[in-house]
């Protein structure tokens, strides 16, 4: 079987304009389940643009995405999460005066079946579904390292632990995609050293990953495949130690700057 015949999301001809700026310009890209496909470029290059049209908070111009063997169209933020895509964000999105386990219990909403009727008159039925929420929320926060934070606020939380706690959250939908958008911005190297097993861990465990990020050296050493995006366009694809080398990768990236970033990768 084939890299293609077994994609998990097909993206063709994807499209985007603001205004005078085209900010996606026939990007077209397959990820295989199971894998990690980086997605990396300049800052302005469109690399979260194309976030927001996956997910639904941007409507493209042109181009159509298949995820899962179905079409993605015309679809809200969360009937694509329903779906199985689920992201994080550049800038932290929690909700900053409820608690980490709060956080991570408000990402299973699109999983639950309670109607407003049994969230008024909490019958046994959603008495059991949301000590299920609950418990499943715990197992989260453990299963990315935060589980001893649970209670606290997620504004009192160290970065890296915010970081992670929006990781949860996100796994908290079940997701079969799970999209991040630079998880180890802001970083230290502990921190981004603990990430990265993260991510293999999420792999392992069968979650195929999206994956935007500036650290270089994480995205060569934990992605499968990479795609290079310049002023929108797609300029390189393939295995991370191809990419690096390739003259157009290079010149996007300053002269060299990226070559450099990647020494201690490979």
């Amino acid at each position: 079987m084939s890299a293609a015949t077994n994609a998990l999301l097909t993206a063709s001809g994807i499209a985007k304009r603001f205004g005078g700026v085209q900010a996606l310009s026939d990007v077209s890209f397959h990820i295989g389940r199971g894998e990690i496909y980086g997605l990396i470029g300049p800052n302005g290059a469109g690399k979260t643009s194309l976030f927001n049209v996956l997910t639904g908070i941007y409507a493209p111009d042109g181009g159509t995405f298949t995820f899962d063997g179905a079409p993605l169209a015309h679809l809200k933020p969360n009937q694509i999460a329903e779906r199985g895509i689920a992201r994080t964000f550049q800038n932290i999105r929690l909700f900053a005066n409820l608690s980490a386990l709060e956080n991570v219990m408000i990402g299973r909403h699109v999983r639950t079946h309670a109607t407003v009727f049994g969230a008024i008159f909490r019958g046994p039925r959603t008495r059991a579904e949301e000590k299920a929420i609950e418990r499943r929320a715990y197992e989260l926060l453990d299963y990315v390292g935060v589980q001893k934070r649970a209670n606290d606020l997620a504004k009192h939380l160290a970065y890296g632990d915010q970081r992670r706690l929006e990781i949860a959250r996100a796994l908290a939908t079940e997701p079969k995609l799970l999209a991040l958008d630079e998880p180890a911005a802001g970083m230290n190297a502990t921190e981004t050293a603990t990430l990265k097993g993260l991510l293999q861990r999420i792999r392992a465990d069968g979650t195929t990953i999206l994956l935007i990020e500036h650290d270089m050296k994480l995205v060569m050493s934990v992605c499968d495949r990479v795609m290079v995006l310049d002023y929108g366009k797609k300029i390189a694809e393939g295995p991370a130690a191809l990419v690096q080398k390739d003259e157009k990768v290079i010149s996007a990236y300053l002269g060299g700057d990226i070559s450099l970033n990647l020494k201690g990768a490979a």
